[in-house]
């Protein structure tokens, strides 16, 4: 089946011609996503959101377009997405990472306690959905996509909760 066929067949809804695109496409973009995120579930998670989006705009394909490019740059796109993503939880990771350690190596043991107590305390402050998020993320180690699924709302929120909990315990430490 040449690329245009399948591409028109996608567009027309059949699904035949989606099973033939993911049995046709998958191990190669599993081979390019490995090479890109090093890591096999990542590069098995972003082919499965490349078919995903694939499946989704199939209506949309324009079938003198290479449906090939079409997968391998979906493919990039998502992985820089992710990277981003992964940069910027680094970021807020670290943040607290450097807050933590700061209050154990320049603290005597009973201050550490009393400024232990005082966050355990601030936490507790936190409005539910937030402090649950929280807690999930710090204390159970679940990532934001983990706590997105489990919780079943956007990355956004989850991040954007995980925002509100570090600025609301630097004001309260």
């Amino acid at each position: 089946m040449s690329g245009y066929k399948l591409s028109k067949d996608l567009k027309n809804g059949d699904e035949k011609a989606y099973i033939k695109a993911v049995s046709l496409y998958s191990d190669k973009l599993f081979a390019y996503a490995l090479s890109l995120s090093g890591d096999h579930a990542t590069a098995d998670d972003l082919v499965q959101e490349v078919f995903i989006k694939l499946y989704e705009y199939r209506k949309k394909i324009n079938p003198n377009y290479s449906l090939q490019s079409f997968l391998y740059k979906s493919l990039y796109h998502k992985f820089i997405d992710l990277y981003y993503k992964n940069k910027s939880r680094s970021k807020l990771h670290d943040s607290y990472l450097k807050l933590l350690d700061q209050i154990v190596n320049d603290t005597p043991i009973e201050e550490f306690e009393i400024k232990l107590k005082k966050i355990i305390a601030s936490i507790e402050k936190l409005p539910s959905k937030t402090k649950e998020i929280f807690k999930l993320s710090k204390q159970s180690g679940l990532t934001n996509k983990e706590i997105s699924k489990f919780l079943d709302i956007s990355i956004k929120t989850v991040e954007f909760h995980i925002t509100k909990s570090y600025k609301f315990l630097r004001t309260q430490i």
